[in-house]
């Protein structure tokens, strides 16, 4: 890889990649940039998959990225697994500015990117050759990131939140993929079903998630998370009601019979498995927490979802947690949230101080 040794005198070094699997279950790199300091480097892993050089050569070096988690897993898939990350998306998070990377290259260092966007994520990765101002894009997203970074850091240290970020950052790298993340408990509207239908939304779940990873296929390509909670909240009578259920075409003739023999067999979902009903209570519950987080983001200059998103609040109430163990674990929270708003939360919900 001829171009990297252009980039032979940069540490850190610059990394992104563009990707072409919007329509697949697998995250696969089409085209990896690395660069700093106004110079940059492209890799094509379709016409060069050996990759080992680049693994080496960033190995040697801290790798400086923007939101990491949309470029580690296809990086890796690649064989291309950096050691050392930084991360100007988590940076700029944490302290309460944009986190676009324009709007930041813009904010932080003055620097404007004269690139349409959104024309440049409907572009096909994959097609080869490339056109032109599809690699001006591509150099031009990485060129500029060690610089941004080091401008960001300052400022955590400015700021007393360095703390913060590494955490954030340790904790990010240990998440498994978001493959393996993914559950059908996490489902909106699941919890309103009863222990049938929650049963029914279970085998929907695990057949989609078996046939996305069989057929290297999105799972909302085959049935999008809200028709699979209607269909296991008001079963089909068989594949040809499908597409009245919202299902396109082709997904109904290549996995119509496979969702319809899962609901046909669904029991329901094991009683440790299931989300109790939502009460008012629990919503308003949800709502004080809500509150207490947006009060002290407000008071930070912060993003409320950055101390703690909102889709996770409901989710926790409804595990009536007994003690502030259960409830940091319920919320998945990081130690330096939860000194933040912890003691709050822990009072709107009768439990003990956890600094006690």
């Amino acid at each position: 890889m001829v171009g990297l040794s252009r980039l032979r005198d940069l540490n850190p070094v610059g990394v992104d990649v563009e990707r072409a699997d919007w329509d697949r279950y697998w995250r696969k790199a089409a085209l990896i940039q690395i660069g700093g300091a106004g110079r940059s480097a492209l890799v094509d892993p379709i016409e060069a998959p050996d990759l080992t050089p680049l693994d080496e050569f960033l190995g040697e070096r801290t790798v400086v990225l923007h939101a990491m988690e949309n470029d580690l897993v296809p990086l890796a898939a690649a064989g291309v697994n950096p050691p050392r990350v930084d991360d100007t998306a988590v940076a700029a998070a944490l302290l309460g500015y944009p986190t676009g990377l324009e709007t930041l290259l813009e904010d932080v260092l003055g620097i404007t990117l004269d690139i349409d966007k959104q024309a440049m994520q409907r572009a096909d990765w994959e097609a080869r050759p490339l056109e032109a101002g599809m690699l001006a894009y591509a150099a031009a997203d990485v060129t500029d990131l060690p610089e941004l970074w080091g401008a960001l850091r300052d400022r955590l240290e400015e700021t007393g939140r360095l703390a913060w970020y590494e955490e954030e950052i340790v904790a990010l790298r240990a998440q498994p993929p978001v493959e393996e993340r993914r559950s059908w408990s996490r489902l909106k509207g699941v919890g309103r079903l009863d222990p049938e239908g929650q049963g029914r939304a279970r085998a929907l779940w695990q057949a989609r998630e078996r046939l996305g990873r069989e057929t290297d296929t999105a799972p909302g390509r085959i049935v999008t998370d809200k028709a699979l909670v209607k269909l296991a909240e008001e079963p089909p009578s068989g594949t040809r009601d499908l597409g009245r259920r919202g299902l396109r075409r082709q997904a109904v003739r290549e996995f119509g019979d496979v969702l319809i023999d899962a609901l046909r067999t669904a029991g329901p979902a094991p009683a440790r498995q299931r989300e109790r009903r939502v009460r008012e209570a629990d919503r308003d519950l949800a709502e004080q927490l809500r509150e207490i987080r947006a009060g002290h983001a407000n008071d930070l200059g912060l993003d409320p979802g950055v101390l703690c998103p909102s889709r996770i609040l409901l989710s926790a109430v409804v595990t009536d947690p007994p003690t502030p163990e259960d409830l940091r674990s319920a919320l998945g929270m990081r130690r330096w949230q939860w000194e933040i708003v912890g003691g709050a939360f822990c009072e709107a919900l009768g439990l003990a101080d956890p600094g006690e």
